[in-house]
């Protein structure tokens, strides 16, 4: 989030900071969100992180970030799986359809 503060104090919009984050504009929200919500942070076994325990700040800010970065990657890779899926059933469905669309042939 570091980067997205010096992007921010440049004068960048939330859509150039999130292009440069290469993440989504809902991402870049959620985590200002999170890095400002007084609600304790997750670690990756799905206990809080204590604010303000012998872990530093930044250490679990980064932690979150690292989170947020592979789980964003899952979901890209998610959207895409899904896609090439939906391209696969249309190139299927005209493949079924074409042969109804010729004109038969006079003989």
């Amino acid at each position: 989030m570091a980067q997205a503060d010096q992007l921010a104090a440049r004068g960048k919009t939330q859509r150039e900071i999130s292009k440069a984050l290469g993440v989504s504009i809902m991402t870049y929200h959620r985590w200002k969100k999170m890095l400002k919500s007084p609600e304790p942070a997750m670690d990756g076994t799905g206990g809080a992180i204590e604010i303000g325990s012998s872990v530093p700040r930044d250490a679990s800010s980064e932690d979150t970030i690292k989170r947020l970065e592979v789980e964003n990657a899952q979901l890209r890779r998610l959207v895409t799986d899904m896609l090439l899926e939906k391209l696969k059933y249309e190139e299927e469905l005209r493949a079924r359809q074409e042969p109804r669309l010729r004109r038969p042939e006079k003989g």
